[in-house]
């Protein structure tokens, strides 16, 4: 079973949110278990301050790193891999998914303001993590775009293994367009192939698409992609 804490400002955000769908039954089943913890319940002052002005001056508040520490320590498991949530952290992407699914325990620390003092992340050598190069208020919609992608990588999450190898990126390209009924829909109709019963012919169309829509909406994934002759014959 893996562990998903998120560590958070605001657990009314994040533990809701993640126990619907797909992700409630993952936790249901036994194959995850979310949890998560309040730096300001650590903190002692009156105010239940988290908060404090940068050194060197600038604009904004950063985040204690005492109150977070603790509020890391209170939930983090031996082995447990510590994640920080900036938007100068390593790009998120299929395959980080893929090797944090095989963590035993995520601590996904979301900051707020002008972010977290650095020093959190020198102390637990954590992956400074970014889902896109853009700044969002706080942490927790990052931190549940990754847990909702390292849950459904789970052994026996999805109905379907197979749904696993057709989603985009499963294997560095996009995914080709999905069709179904009515098959007349407003004057549109999928491509005849998809009810031939030709299944190589449906598999070469799939793939020709994957490729094509990889080509015109990411070329830079295309130009990773492991291609063969077929491939390249394709295109």
């Amino acid at each position: 079973m893996l562990a998903i804490d998120f560590i958070t400002l605001f657990p009314e955000m994040v533990l809701p949110a993640a126990r619907h769908s797909m992700l409630a039954r993952a936790e249901a089943s036994g194959r995850v278990k979310f949890g998560a913890a309040n730096p300001r319940n650590f903190s002692t002052d009156a105010h239940h301050t988290v908060d404090d002005s940068p050194f060197g001056g600038g604009p904004g508040m950063v985040m204690r790193p005492d109150v977070v520490s603790q509020a890391i320590d209170s939930v983090l498991e031996e082995g447990g891999k510590v994640l920080i949530m900036e938007p100068w952290g390593v790009p998120f992407s299929q395959p980080i998914a893929r090797d944090l699914s095989k963590e035993k325990q995520l601590v996904l620390v979301c900051g707020h303001y002008e972010g977290i003092d650095a020093r959190v992340q020198e102390k637990y050598g954590a992956m400074p993590i970014s889902v896109g190069d853009y700044v969002l208020t706080g942490g927790e919609i990052p931190a549940l775009i990754i847990a909702d992608a390292v849950t459904r990588l789970l052994q026996g999450v999805l109905g379907d293994p197979e749904s696993l190898n057709a989603d985009s990126h499963a294997d560095g390209l996009l995914s080709y367009p999905q069709y179904t009924r009515p098959w007349d829909w407003e004057g549109l109709t999928p491509p005849e192939v998809l009810r031939s019963g030709n299944h190589a012919a449906i598999a070469k169309w799939r793939r020709q698409m994957s490729l094509k829509m990889t080509q015109q909406l990411r070329p830079d994934l295309l130009e990773k992609a492991d291609l063969d002759q077929r491939d390249r014959d394709l295109l």
